[in-house]
């Protein structure tokens, strides 16, 4: 299926191209995100942290797409209508979404280097003969970088996983690992080498902003590990959406937790954490 603005958040395009998203939704629990995947469950959380990442995202995509967020998405952004104020008016979350604007595009380096690219670039290729797709939020092929900007509680805040040596946003959430996936994209695509930068804002009031880079050895090596890593884990994950091999429930996340039934007693001393 060739991919489209219209038809690449879709499912039916999910079944045939794996992406950033649905490999760490396996990464995190295979039957979780089966089942979201099918169709057959979603989670309950709260929309409003991604749709504040959407708005500052649209912004800069193009005064067109940031006024077809809004148009669309006008219900959740508002408070509900009084008597006072029969429109309501726009939440405290999107007033501080706006500031991160406000941060980013007050800010010269961002300008300069984010502003000037393609937006919502969509590349795809193949890793070890799986078909990949990715959308690239700001793509300079021409000067051999692209950007994607993330926005973040707090940039500075420590995040306990025991699974990553450096315990910040970006390895936390397997960021290097979306730009090695997305580095390697581009190059299919368009046969062009590029080097990744990351622009994340805080939500924060004021915001925080600043700027990453992946280009010394310790990040390059990072890199190759991610991609490893892809190789090593998605045959499994194909075979989990084709029905060939079960999936593995984490036993913690909020779907699992939906469908418990308790089967026996646990050793005090073995709680897991």
């Amino acid at each position: 299926m060739k991919l489209t603005a219209d038809n690449y958040y879709s499912h039916d395009t999910d079944w045939q191209y794996m992406s950033f998203s649905l490999f760490k939704d396996f990464e995190q629990c295979e039957a979780r995100a089966l089942a979201k995947l099918k169709e057959d469950w979603q989670p309950t959380s709260s929309p409003v942290p991604l749709l504040v990442g959407n708005y500052v995202h649209s912004y800069f995509e193009s005064a067109e797409s940031h006024q077809s967020f809004v148009n669309e998405n006008h219900k959740e952004l508002m408070t509900r209508p009084t008597k006072k104020n029969p429109e309501g008016h726009l939440r405290a979350e999107f007033k501080v979404a706006d500031g991160m604007i406000k941060t980013l595009s007050d800010d010269n380096m961002f300008n300069y280097f984010y502003k000037p690219g393609k937006k919502e670039v969509i590349v795809t290729g193949k890793i070890d003969g799986y078909l990949w797709k990715g959308k690239i939020d700001s793509l300079i092929l021409d000067k051999n970088y692209f950007c994607d900007l993330k926005t973040v509680d707090d940039i500075h805040k420590f995040h306990y996983n025991r699974d990553v040596a450096a315990p910040n946003f970006i390895y936390d959430r397997e960021y290097d690992l979306q730009m090695a996936i997305y580095r390697e994209l581009i190059k299919q695509t368009f046969g062009v080498e590029c080097n990744p930068y990351i622009f994340a804002v805080s939500k924060q009031t004021p915001p925080d902003h600043d700027a990453f880079k992946f280009e010394g050895m310790t990040d390059k090596y990072a890199m190759d590990d991610d991609i490893r890593k892809v190789k090593e884990m998605q045959p499994h994950f194909w075979k989990v959406m084709t029905g060939e091999e079960r999936p593995i429930a984490c036993g913690k996340c909020d779907y699992c937790r939906e469908a418990k039934q308790l089967t026996g007693f646990t050793n005090a001393s073995e709680i897991e954490v």
